[in-house]
């Protein structure tokens, strides 16, 4: 994968996120700068997508930890915890919001 096929994946990943937290009933601050996606939630927690692109990667931050998911086979996967990016956002966003999350499929 090229860097700027790179980069416009993840900015079209991000603002796809961007929607679909915007319909969500709690009030999730958004901060999107420097390459990062920053979620604020109501009880003080965060999480933190970061564009990294030397690594090509994208690395999420959250409180069950930090993880680091590639482009395989078409589609971004953390090789550490077997989930692809919509797996592991619906895990640590259930995880900081205390409720089911089931995010429609974001972009590959």
């Amino acid at each position: 994968m090229k860097e700027s096929e790179f980069i416009d994946q993840v900015e079209e990943i991000f603002m796809r996120l961007e929607d679909l937290l915007d319909e969500f009933e709690e009030d999730i601050d958004l901060d999107t700068s420097g390459g990062l996606l920053t979620m604020h939630f109501p009880n003080g927690t965060t999480i933190v997508l970061s564009k990294q692109i030397t690594q090509l990667e994208i690395w999420v931050a959250a409180l069950s930890g930090g993880f680091h998911l590639g482009h395989v086979d078409g589609q971004w996967y953390c090789q550490t915890t077997d989930e692809n990016l919509t797996e592991l956002l619906n895990r640590v966003l259930t995880e900081q919001l205390n409720r089911p999350v089931v995010l429609a499929d974001l972009p590959s």
